[in-house]
């Protein structure tokens, strides 16, 4: 079942006609468009939700690794934003149109939109498996996604966007993309030995073809899209990527074909006005981050648009950092603030390929490790810039060093039947004195106004700039710590008796934190951390995400025998 739309987007509201004036001189014509309702001021941008989206993801193959990466980062973004009191709104789904699909189904002996079926039930599967918090699970055969690419196409076409010609070139089945001379290269079939051409990008065989449809005049559009990277510098995360895009385009855009022959494509939403041809799937699909605000009827101060963040893999970065930004343009549409493109994973350092029988299977990889380990190992080991290289034997590793060794070893020395949390609670919000001598004194400033001081800024400034394993290991550090303070200050020796609620109170207080600021991460595990410490689902806040924030908590906490990471092997009860 698809998850409803947020209250701002389900109300449809009546559009508005405007005059547009065509990019090319030709006579002025009255057309049906609310670019002018739709663009969002700085005031509504400020107010609206913070909205995150992952690409929509092709139903012609299982889901895999990457595909449970993506949308964690995206989840990781999403709860991250409402840890700090922001509204926010995620998008996945699935991309269902296309010749991919129509060939998948034929050899399935099913219809298309069957096939489509099972699929995106597969991947939504995946997302409520993984513990995402996906506002809507949109597909592209869903009615509203029509209207919405029905009325794009109307609007390019009138402002003189598109014209209808005939195109010859390299194409890609697998890639339903034409590709340019400068694009492709000669390569070994290895199962056969010929040559073959395939695209440089995607390594995907590429044949001549010629055709008559139609075409978006994306040559026209290389100097405004350079003149917006120059004024966006860090549009495109990382950087990197971003200086081979703007290399791209400044060596020049050919027009890209949208459409296809009906006769060779079926299975698409109609060209409207010519059921000859089919909207190509990429035209149609990039629609969908549109169709989720309602778009092109949902007024500006109500619209979840521009989205604030769109993540995606470097393979299709073409797509959402050329084709996409266009298509915006051309039709009035404000621009999202900021891409995130990441790299892929390997195993053992290969490509991970069906022939190669290396493709890890997120299903199977959660009912092994647990959601909340694979979210934490994905975001640790994942890569932005160079690729991942998975391995069972890092989750195991990682899950005895950090979550096991570290995390969940620190709950049960703060929680030891020696000590009182609610004590030490109490002993700082009392303001009790104590004499320390000069050893105790420098253990514990160096924790409470070195280590936890700031603390909260750190992480979050790793997360500003979307470094997800260094936001983690932030907090990782101040675990380890802690650790050593708890060490050095044997608070568990009969001597330090006296001393011993006023010395615990900043390692408490260095896990409840820890608690609070890893729950987007790992939400499952840190929601029962959290509980083991007795902090009220009310205090588990950004605001609450500093030293002295809560004295409500630790009360039945000390003498726990409760385990968040239990030690190997994991029962399926302790996931």
């Amino acid at each position: 079942m698809l998850l409803p739309h947020s209250s701002r987007s389900a109300v449809f509201h009546s559009p508005v006609w405007r005059r547009v004036i065509p990019r090319r001189a030709v006579t002025p014509i009255r057309i049906l468009t609310t670019t002018r309702r739709y663009q969002s001021s700085d005031a509504s941008v400020d107010k609206k939700p913070y909205y995150i989206t992952t690409p929509i993801y092709y139903v012609n193959a299982a889901p895999h690794i990457g595909h449970l990466y993506t949308t964690v980062l995206a989840d990781v973004v999403k709860r991250w934003q409402e840890l700090k009191g922001k509204e926010a709104r995620l998008l996945t789904g699935t991309d269902e149109y296309g010749l991919k699909i129509q060939q998948a189904a034929t050899i399935a002996g099913v219809n298309p939109k069957t096939f489509c079926d099972t699929g995106a039930e597969t991947f939504k599967k995946l997302a409520d498996t993984a513990n995402i918090s996906y506002d809507r699970f949109i597909r592209t055969t869903d009615p509203d996604h029509q209207t919405a690419v029905e009325h794009v196409w109307r609007v390019l076409r009138e402002a003189g966007y598109i014209s209808l010609k005939k195109h010859s070139g390299w194409y890609s089945i697998s890639d339903e993309a034409f590709y340019p001379e400068t694009g492709i290269e000669k390569t070994i079939h290895p199962p056969t030995g010929q040559e073959i051409l395939v695209s440089k990008e995607t390594g995907k065989t590429v044949e001549w073809m010629s055709e008559e449809n139609y075409h978006f005049n994306l040559s026209s559009m290389g100097p405004k899209l350079l003149e917006f990277y120059d004024k966006n510098p860090n549009w495109l995360l990382p950087s990197q990527r971003y200086d081979m895009l703007k290399a791209e385009v400044s060596r020049g855009l050919e027009d890209l074909s949208i459409s296809r022959p009906r006769e060779r494509l079926e299975w698409g939403i109609p060209v409207p006005g010519d059921p000859s041809q089919t909207i190509y799937v990429w035209l149609d699909a990039l629609i969908n981050y549109l169709t989720f605000t309602g778009y092109p009827y949902t007024p500006a101060d109500q619209t979840v648009w521009p989205a604030n963040l769109q993540i995606i893999g470097k393979d299709i970065i073409r797509f959402h950092c050329i084709y996409w930004p266009a298509f915006l343009l051309a039709i009035g549409a404000e621009l999202p603030k900021q891409i995130l493109s990441h790299a892929h994973w390997t195993m053992s350092k290969k490509k991970m390929s069906k022939s190669d029988g290396n493709v890890v299977d997120p299903f199977h990889a959660i009912k092994r490790w647990g959601v909340d380990t694979m979210r934490f190992y994905l975001c640790i080991d994942g890569g932005i810039i160079k690729d991942g290289d998975y391995s069972n034997q890092e989750i195991e590793d990682k899950y005895k060093k950090y979550l096991g060794s570290q995390i969940g070893s620190l709950l049960t020395r703060v929680c030891s039947a020696k000590y009182s949390v609610s004590d030490a609670v109490k002993c700082e919000q009392e303001g009790r004195k104590v004499e320390l001598n000069e050893k105790m004194s420098q253990l514990y400033n160096k924790l409470r106004y070195e280590t936890l001081d700031g603390f909260r800024s750190r992480v979050d400034g790793r997360m500003e700039v979307m470094d997800f394993p260094n936001a983690i290991r932030e907090i990782l550090d101040v675990v380890s710590e802690t650790h050593k303070y708890i060490h050095a200050t044997q608070l568990w020796d009969a001597e330090q008796a006296a001393i011993r609620s006023y010395m615990l109170y900043p390692a408490a207080e260095a896990l409840r934190i820890s608690g609070i600021l890893l729950q987007p991460f790992m939400p499952g595990k840190m929601e029962k951390l959290l509980n083991l410490l007795n902090v009220d689902a009310r205090n588990r806040t950004w605001e609450k995400a500093v030293l002295g924030a809560d004295f409500e908590y630790g009360v039945g906490a000390s003498g726990t025998k409760a385990q968040v990471f239990p030690r190997f092997p994991i029962k399926e009860e302790d996931m």
